[in-house]
C-alpha cells in the first residue's frame, strides 16, 4: 500500500480585492497545519476500468475534487500510465479535516493525488504544469501543490509565492459547521462589497503572521467574518476578540500561549 498526507491549511488573512467573472481575487496568508491531515492510500484491487474511490464524501463522484484532479491530469497528460495504475489500485481516503470547516479539505486532497501520481508513475511534471492542471480544479489547490509551509495567496488562487513566516502555534476551534462557500462569498458580494480595503490588503501581506494576529482584530483580517456570521448566525457563540476565522468558515483559531500544538 502506498499512503500519502493531505495537510489542513488556514488563512492568517483573507482580502477580497476584486471580481474575475464569477470569482472572487483574493489577497491571503496560507499556513500549512501539520498535525490535520486526511490520508490518501493506494490499495492493490483486481483490475477493473472503473475509477474506484472510498471515503466519506457525500457528493456525486463527478463533483469530488480527487476525481477532477484524475480526469484533468489525463487530459492534460495523456499517459497509459495513469489508467493503468488506476486500474490496478482504488484510493482510500481517511478523512479528519472538517468539511466546509474552511481548511481546504478537498483542495488537499485534490493536490495530493496529483503529487502522488507524478511520483509513483515518474510522469516527469514540474511545478507550473501541475499547477497548470491545479487552477483547473479549485482555488485553493496550487498552494498544497508548492508543498511549502507559508504563502502569500492572490488572484483567484492561482498565484502562490512561498515565503518564510514566523507563524506561531494555533489552537483550532472546530464548530461542526458545515459552512457553504458560494453562500458565504454571495453574501459577501451582497452586503459587504463596499468594505473592500484594497490598500490594507496589501499591506498585510507584507507582515508576518505573528504580526498580523497580534496587531489586527478578525474582522480585519477576514472580510468573510461578516458574511460567515450573516449566513451562519450560530457561529456567533465562537467569534471572540482574538479569535480568528480561516477562510470562508468554519474553523475558528487563535494563538497558543504555550507550545503545545493541540486542537479542540
Amino acid at each position: 500500500m502506498l499512503s500519502f498526507k493531505s495537510y489542513a491549511k488556514v488563512n492568517i488573512f483573507l482580502k477580497i480585492t476584486g471580481k474575475r467573472d464569477n470569482y472572487h481575487e483574493i489577497k491571503s496568508r496560507f499556513l500549512k497545519i501539520e498535525s490535520l491531515y486526511d490520508t490518501l492510500t493506494f490499495k492493490p484491487k483486481n483490475p477493473k476500468k472503473e475509477f474506484e474511490l472510498f471515503g466519506e464524501f457525500d457528493c456525486e463522484l463527478r463533483n469530488n475534487t480527487i476525481y477532477k484532479a484524475y480526469r484533468f491530469l489525463k487530459e492534460y497528460k495523456n499517459s497509459k500510465k495513469i489508467d493503468d495504475f488506476l486500474e490496478h489500485h482504488a484510493i482510500y481516503v481517511e478523512k479528519n479535516i472538517p468539511k466546509g470547516g474552511g481548511l481546504g479539505g478537498g483542495s488537499s486532497n485534490a493536490a495530493t493525488l496529483l503529487l502522488a501520481l507524478n511520483k509513483i508513475l515518474k510522469l516527469n511534471l514540474d511545478k507550473k504544469e501541475l499547477c497548470f492542471v491545479g487552477s483547473k480544479i479549485g482555488a485553493d489547490v496550487n498552494f498544497f501543490l508548492h508543498e511549502c509551509e507559508a504563502a502569500n495567496v492572490e488572484g483567484v488562487g492561482e498565484i502562490v509565492t512561498p515565503i518564510k513566516d514566523d507563524a506561531p502555534k494555533l489552537k483550532l476551534i472546530f464548530t461542526n459547521e458545515f459552512c457553504d462557500t458560494a453562500k458565504v462569498y454571495n453574501s459577501f458580494r451582497k452586503n459587504f462589497w463596499s468594505k473592500i480595503d484594497i490598500n490594507l490588503a496589501h499591506k498585510l501581506s507584507d507582515f508576518g503572521s505573528k504580526e498580523l494576529l497580534n496587531s489586527f482584530n478578525p474582522i480585519e483580517l477576514n472580510d468573510l467574518l461578516r458574511s460567515v456570521l450573516v449566513c451562519y448566525p450560530n457561529l456567533k457563540v465562537f467569534a471572540k476578540d482574538k479569535v480568528f476565522l480561516s477562510g470562508s468558515g468554519s474553523t475558528f483559531f487563535e494563538v497558543l500561549d504555550g507550545h503545545n500544538d493541540s486542537k479542540k
